[in-house]
């Protein structure tokens, strides 16, 4: 609003927002180990806005979750906001509201509409009025564990959770673990039936934010570079080793899916990995020399 440049940059390894004073200098208003900003496929998808001059309303993602802040840019200070989503896109800010697309694990995604002086919550319109019991829907636990090379990889766990039934006490869940697309996009915390109706049926789930995913800085998105269908199919079997090791899954009955390329990748780890006993590959990529020449 007042004539100075801010953009997004990943210079110090995370998008983070930026601005270039009238020296010519360029520096962060505030600097976090978190994403500003999501890769630009699609356009028109902004993660922060100005409310006032001194003031910007952004989301970040951290661990694989979304969150709304305000950003003070005399002072550097970044002020959490409170709201149940931790899916946040598309954030638009105009006479003193905020309106955004918002998601969870235990709601429909909805446009949302904020009052930034009361932080008053509206949900203009939701994308679906089915009402969820609680009782049946497993929350995402964010979960780091160690892969290859002595890195750490990501992803989203999800336990299995029925209020109707208790599993034996010597039995543990079998593991569904999917593959997003991309590759470099990210699971979504936001809420998704096709992963509530395993956990609700005693199947616990993994979604993978594998080396190459958004979200968790640069060095970690070019972890993939040259090394697609080699780190993906590593960080999805380690993730899946990982909680057979802990004790949260059976490793005896654990499959993968996905489609695009977490088709590819699902169709890599059945082939050159001896880890799961079943997958399903939807619309995935089978042939690298033909998806080259044609796309």
């Amino acid at each position: 609003p007042d004539g100075v440049l801010h953009f997004v940059s990943d210079r110090t390894d995370w998008w983070n927002i930026y601005r270039r004073r009238d020296d010519g200098q360029i520096e962060p208003p505030a600097q976090l180990d978190a994403e500003f900003a999501v890769p630009l496929w699609v356009f028109g998808r902004p993660t922060y806005a100005f409310a006032g001059a001194d003031r910007i309303i952004c989301t970040y993602v951290q661990n694989g979750l979304w969150n709304l802040a305000s950003l003070d840019t005399t002072t550097g200070k970044l002020e959490q906001i409170e709201t149940p989503y931790n899916s946040i896109s598309s954030l638009r800010v105009s006479n003193g509201r905020a309106v955004f697309i918002g998601g969870s694990s235990d709601r429909a995604t909805a446009v949302v509409l904020m009052d930034m002086e009361t932080g008053e919550l509206k949900e203009l319109q939701r994308a679906g009025e089915l009402e969820f019991d609680p009782g049946y829907i497993s929350a995402p636990e964010a979960i780091e564990f160690p892969t290859e090379g002595g890195l750490t990889a990501h992803g989203l766990f999800y336990r299995p959770r029925n209020k109707d039934y208790i599993a034996p006490a010597d039995e543990k869940p079998p593991l569904v673990v999917m593959v997003h697309g991309g590759p470099t996009a990210a699971a979504s915390a936001s809420l998704r039936l096709g992963i509530q109706y395993y956990t609700s049926r005693g199947i616990a789930v993994l979604d993978v934010n594998y080396g190459g995913s958004t979200g968790y800085g640069r060095r970690y998105r070019e972890r993939l570079n040259g090394q697609w269908g080699v780190v993906d199919v590593d960080d999805c079997c380690n993730g899946a080793k990982y909680l057979a090791e802990a004790g949260k899954v059976d490793g005896e009955r654990m499959a993968i899916t996905g489609g695009s390329a977490g088709g590819y990748t699902t169709l890599s780890a059945l082939t050159f990995r001896d880890v799961f006993a079943a997958g399903a590959s939807h619309y995935g990529v089978s042939d690298c020399e033909a998806l080259t020449q044609e796309t």
